[in-house]
């Protein structure tokens, strides 16, 4: 278990060192969630309700999400490390997990910037919110990881990669959003919860597979 995490860690922080040199990733998921933000800003009409303002932050989370997942594999794929990896002696789940741990990272540092510009354009988010953004956050990029390892292998990644999340991050959009506006928050966090729980055992258990074949 002990060499197990230390692969994990290992691999988690290659990840986090390839972006501090290179600075393409991480500035970019939060230019694009802040002009997102910016821009549901000025296309929301005057009036409208808090619940559409929770509405498109989520829309803009998810999207931001998408484009780090977009970015996730490409060392790999256009090193040809990728085989070395999967050749390596370690549990291939490990691949797997300091991935989605490293593409956290990344999610995470973007929504320190992008949830102050949502309360000044729009509404201050509360406790509930904030763990459902956080537990949201955990299965985008659990479930992300899996699906873009796939899509990296594949013709036409771009376009696979959105049709391959969209439809799997759609719970997570409604438990994030229910958490945000319900009045009753904990029911939809506890689905986020198990949401994490369940998808992050079948990626682990799955990835093996993905990348073998």
């Amino acid at each position: 278990m002990t060499a197990y995490l230390g692969d994990v860690a290992a691999l988690a922080r290659k990840d986090l060192r390839l972006e501090l040199r290179a600075r393409d990733t991480l500035p970019a998921m939060a230019l694009f969630v802040v002009a997102t933000l910016v821009v549901f800003h000025f296309a929301l009409p005057a009036g409208a309700s808090e619940d559409a303002a929770y509405g498109l932050l989520w829309v803009a989370l998810v999207f931001t999400a998408l484009l780090g997942l977009g970015r996730a594999w490409t060392p790999e794929s256009e090193a040809g490390a990728l085989d070395g990896l999967v050749l390596a002696t370690s549990d291939r789940s490990a691949i797997w997990l300091g991935k989605a741990l490293a593409t956290l990272a990344f999610l995470l540092a973007a929504e320190v910037v992008a949830l102050p510009a949502f309360a000044l354009f729009f509404a201050p988010l509360d406790g509930p919110a904030l763990l459902g953004v956080l537990l949201a956050s955990v299965g985008i990029c659990a479930v992300g990881s899996l699906v873009s390892a796939m899509a990296a292998a594949a013709r036409g990644r771009e376009v696979l990669l959105p049709l391959l999340f969209l439809p799997l991050a759609i719970p997570l959009v409604v438990g994030g959003v229910g958490s945000s506006i319900s009045p009753e928050p904990g029911s939809y966090l506890a689905f986020l919860g198990l949401y994490d729980a369940v998808f992050a055992i079948l990626s682990w258990a799955a990835f093996e597979y993905v990348v073998t074949e």
